[in-house]
This record gives C-alpha cells, structure tokens and sequence, in this order.
C-alpha cells in the first residue's frame, strides 16, 4: 500500500507488526497530513504532535521488544471534551480556556495502555451540546465531504479527522447521538457502546446517565479492535461471532413509526433489506409503538445541564461570559424545567429499555435495524434542517435526530455504518442496535452488513489524494492553547506499556 496514513487500523497495525512502516513515520506522516487538513476542515482542537512522536518511538522500542499492545503505533485522536492530564480540556468553551485536568480519563487510559498514540485533540461544539461542530472556541469544523455542509456533532472533529484521513481511530463521546450524527455524516463507522461498558470517568460531571465514549473509524473491525481495549472486562464469556449470528432475528424499521426521514433514504434503506433478506433469514419488519423520545431527552439533558452549570468540582461550566448563544439558550432553556417535568422524564426514560425489550421479545428478536438519521449533512450555518422527508423541524425541540435518544435513555449499544449515498452526493447512515449487554453482537451484524454494502469511500473523495484547498481560520486561543502544550510537554508515552 503506497499511502498507510490513510489505512484502517487493521491495515496499519498489521504493516507496523510485519516492519513496512514505523510508528515514527506513520505518525510523522499523520502529523503531516494534520499540517495540510486542519486550516482547512478545521478538525483538531489541540496538537499534540512533539508527544506523539515521543511515544511512537518508545512503540517501535516495543515492536522490538515483543512488548507491543493491541493498538501499539497507532495515531490516535480524543474528543476535546475528555480529560487528558496536564493538557488543556476547553470542551469546545472559552468558558474553560483555563481548565487543565490533573487526571486522565480511564478510556484514554486503556488506549495509552495497549500502546496507542495520542496525537491530537478534536473539536466539539461549547460543551458538546450540539448536533453540529461550531464554537467560539475554533470556529467550524467543516464536513470532508462538501465544505459547505456541517459534519455533525458533537464528536465532528472526530468524524471529520478521520473521513479526512487524519489518525485511524478517534475516542467520541455519545449523551444524544454524538459519534453516530457525525459518523452517518462523514462515512465512517461509530459505535456507541452500552451505557457504561467503557469507562469515561474522571471527567465533566454532566449526562453522567446518558454518555457512552466509543470508537470512530473506517471499518466494524477496527471499532472493535478500540471497543476491546477499552471496555470492562465480560463477566461471563461471549460466544463466537458465527455462534451469535446463528439463527438471529432482526427487526427493521425505516422511521420507528414517528421519525421524519428523507424520500431517498427511505428508499437506499429498502433497498439494503431486500440485499439482506436471503443473508438474514430472519428480518421482520414492525415499529415499536412508541412516539419520539425527544422531550424527554431535552427534559434530562438542559436540567442537569442548569445543575451542573455551578459544580466547580470539575472546573465545569461557571463562567459564563464565555459562552455562545447556543449553549446559553440550552442551559437556559434547562432553567425553566420544572421538578415534576424532570421526574416525569425520569420515569419515562426508565421505561423505554423495557418497552423495547418486550417489543423484541414479542418477535423473538434481539437487533434493531434502521436509517441512522433522516437527512443528509445539512448546510453548516444551521443547528439543524428546515425540514426533513417534508416535515417542518421546529422550535424548541428540533426533532431531526429521533431514530437516536433512545438507544442514550436506555443504554442500548448502537453502531452506525455507511449504507450508501443520498440524492445529494452525501453519506447516509445505517443504524444497527441491541440490548444492554449485546454489543459484540451488534458489531458481529454490523461487519456482516458492511461486507455487503461494501462502502467504497474510507477517506472522502476530495481528501483521498493531496490537498489544496482554501485554509480556514481558527481562533487566536489555539495560538495560546499549543503554547502550553509547547511549554508542559508530559510524556503521553508513560502510559504507552502494552
């Protein structure tokens, strides 16, 4: 392969393992490549390239050693909103341009263990509470796929990063569809495990029942490679992949019966089941019964939003001077929030896991087909589409990503893949969900489904060769933000042992 920068992690690994590349110059070459993307798609939030090829060099040491870990030499990015000790935490905010954590989150952690490289940290919306990637903090992170067009959110940077082949592997975080958005947006893989699977503590004190960090990649293999190093260990062993997809039974639904969805995704969705059909003998077809689950999400997430805002135990929120309007309208808008609409919301959060493990059941199924979002990537000057398979998407609860919050009120494992392209030339997404508990299972469905997509794009077109394209600009803080970096420069290879 001439270009391995541009590889899965799979690829890379196995090239690295056999001596066709080094860690230092995959590395070098991935922080090379960053140099040319990043003024123009704006995905990185902090470079970390001077300890980045610090620690590939203590890699390829490994390499030689036979000490290597499963993911040793790898370039690897984390989402700007998770602790990293010793670097700055903005969490997409001016808020926060001080805040500099003294501990590094337990997923990071498990990355560094099994030998990855941290290189880069990727851009999020102010407090990652959007559906897109726009903050004061760096401006707006652009979609490799049409400049014009917003990558999703929160975990853009991610999604961006990797579709412009920049690093193999990103750590997202997801408390209301933040890998899978971005992931359906960009073309590539995001699996949003079941809830506290991968550990994401110390870290902000927000959505503490809602968010699941998981991997953003280019192939289910490569998610699954991250998802292992990362997650508790299984209490009980887990059957083989050929053992669980034995005899399954699949539900599949192209709108849960209440989400808008676009005509021509509707129909790429129809089209995929009737591909699938002899491979999986047991798709029903069927919805839930239940209507969009977004006012309770948006109940849940602005309150505990509007409690946190004082916690100064984790330096979260209390300046508010430096936030956006986006991010001040959701906190206020959690202000208003009565206690009786919280614990109402509670309550039904509480029952959404068991209305669908009883509607599954019912059928004797264990996962959960659908579109991963309804739309294509909108323009990016918006928080959200106008409108979506002709239905209006307004005020104040903007409904466009309702296929989404229950899989984050329930804990359900959810992985999106790319099913194809859209009428408008854009990446559309296909969701694959289980139960709490079933995520080796969804990412054995997802791999299975990938092979028969067969998705041709693992870099955006117009980033698959060299780039020359107008550079964006970002924020003077990044200036400020890579001057410590410069100054402090902590190991992040301390941690790297396999």
């Amino acid at each position: 392969m001439s270009d391995w920068v541009t590889a899965t992690a799979s690829e890379q690994l196995s090239a690295l393992h056999a001596g066709k590349i080094s860690s230092v110059e995959l590395v070098s070459k991935t922080i090379e490549r960053s140099q040319s993307v990043d003024p123009v798609v704006n995905p990185i939030a902090l470079e970390l390239y001077e300890p980045a090829l610090e620690a590939a060099r203590k890699a390829d040491q490994h390499f030689v050693d036979g000490t290597a870990g499963a993911l040793c030499g790898l370039p690897v990015s984390v989402k700007d909103s998770q602790w990293l000790a010793n670097y700055p935490c903005m969490n997409g905010s001016l808020s926060l341009s001080e805040f500099i954590p003294e501990q590094t989150c337990q997923a990071i952690e498990r990355l560094q263990n099994a030998g990855a490289v941290i290189f880069a940290k990727t851009t999020c919306p102010e407090y990652s509470l959007s559906g897109t990637t726009n903050s004061l903090a760096y401006g707006a992170t652009l979609n490799p796929w049409d400049l014009t067009r917003t990558p999703g959110g929160s975990s853009g940077g991610a999604a961006a990063a990797i579709a412009a082949g920049l690093g193999s592997l990103s750590l997202g975080g997801d408390g209301g569809g933040s890998i899978r958005i971005p992931s359906a947006f960009c073309g590539i893989v995001g699996f949003k495990p079941s809830f506290g699977v991968v550990p994401r503590s110390p870290g902000f004190s927000t959505w503490e029942s809602l968010v699941a960090y998981g991997p953003m990649c280019r192939s289910v293999a490569d998610a699954r490679l991250m998802f292992e190093v990362m997650a508790n260990p299984q209490s009980s062993p887990v059957p083989s992949g050929e053992t669980r997809l034995s005899g399954l039974k699949i539900m599949v639904s192209e709108d849960l019966g209440f989400a808008p969805v676009d005509q021509d995704i509707r129909q790429l969705f129809r089209k995929l089941v009737a591909d699938i059909e002899h491979v999986f003998p047991g798709l029903q077809h069927g919805n839930p019964g239940l209507k969009s689950s977004v006012k309770t999400w948006a109940t849940l997430a602005t309150s505990d939003m509007w409690q946190k805002k004082g916690d100064n135990s984790s330096n979260s929120y209390a300046d508010s001077e430096g936030m956006g309007y986006y991010a001040k309208g959701f906190i206020e808008f959690g202000r208003r929030i009565k206690q009786e609409d919280i614990v109402r919301a509670n309550r039904k959060a509480a029952s959404v896991g068991n209305l669908y493990r009883d509607w599954l059941n019912r059928h004797d199924a264990q996962i959960l087909i659908t579109p991963t979002l309804g739309s294509e990537a909108f323009s990016n000057d918006l928080v959200a589409p106008a409108f979506i398979g002709g239905h209006a998407i307004t005020y104040p609860w903007l409904d466009w990503a309702g296929l989404l919050y229950d899989a984050n009120l329930a804990g359900f494992p959810a992985c999106s893949i790319p099913m194809g392209v859209g009428d408008e030339g854009l990446p559309v997404g296909l969701q694959i969900q289980g139960l709490p508990g079933t995520d080796q299972l969804v990412l054995d469905v997802a791999e299975q489904l990938e092979r028969i997509i067969s998705w041709q794009h693992k870099i955006a077109p117009d980033f698959a060769g060299d780039i020359h394209m107008p550079a964006t600009l970002k924020s003077d803080r990044h200036a400020h933000l890579q001057e410590h970096v410069t100054d402090s420069v902590p190991s992040l290879s301390e941690s790297a042992a396999p």
